[in-house]
């Protein structure tokens, strides 16, 4: 399995510091971590190969490596691999969840298990908002893709991550304005990131679709 680190990384660092927050941020990361682990072991369970790991700013990310057999099994117009990474994408937040119960009902001291606590529920939460490619958007597609086919997952998860980050930045907005906090300013900054990065990829996509399209209708009516 390869490692790679995204340099942007000490940014995020750097203004965690100057807010003093770097102790919220090291713990939300560890438990990204172990959230990915969850993913990674998950994904070892069912057959699936892990081909890479990278450390974002926002957390960690595991990729594994597909074969041809993994697209043969259909199930409705998906496949079986869509199953498989639902469980994966499942994972990560069970994970979370468990870790809430766990120092919930251990006593290391007031003070640090409410902040564990609040960052797997952050952590929790955020990864199962229905925005691609977080895990709950992941969740949405291969659902799409089991019942409508591929094409129509990837545009309407497309949509549904446009919708879901403009009410979140519209909610975020007041909180930032009344918090005064700067993380939440950069969560909704990743947010818009990842979308904004998902609909260039779909797009493309959607031209190559559009264009294999025209052939095989050019290649009908000959």
């Amino acid at each position: 399995m390869r490692f790679k680190i995204d340099l942007k990384i000490f940014i995020f660092i750097a203004i965690f510091l100057l807010t003093n927050q770097i102790q919220l941020y090291a713990i939300i990361m560890l438990f990204a971590f172990i959230h990915e682990i969850g993913h990674l072991l998950a994904g070892i369970l069912i057959g699936m190969k892990p081909k890479k790991m990278e450390i974002k700013p926002y957390g960690i990310s595991i990729s594994f490596a597909l074969t041809p057999k993994d697209y043969n099994k259909k199930i409705g117009k998906g496949n079986l691999l869509e199953i498989k990474k639902i469980i994966v994408a499942l994972a990560g937040p069970l994970t979370n969840l468990i870790c809430i119960i766990i120092f919930y009902n251990i006593n290391i001291g007031i003070f640090s298990n409410l902040i564990i606590i609040y960052s797997n529920i952050l952590l929790f939460i955020f990864n199962l908002i229905p925005i691609y490619p977080l895990d709950g958007g992941r969740i949405v597609k291969e659902i799409l893709h089991i019942t409508s086919g591929k094409r129509i997952a990837e545009k309407y998860i497309n949509n549904i991550s446009f919708i879901v980050v403009g009410i979140i930045t519209v909610i975020s907005s007041f909180a930032v304005f009344y918090l005064k906090n700067i993380a939440i300013f950069l969560i909704v900054l990743v947010l818009w990131i990842l979308v904004i990065k998902e609909d260039i990829i779909y797009e493309r996509k959607n031209k190559i679709y559009n264009l294999v399209q025209k052939k095989l209708e050019f290649e009908t009516n000959k």
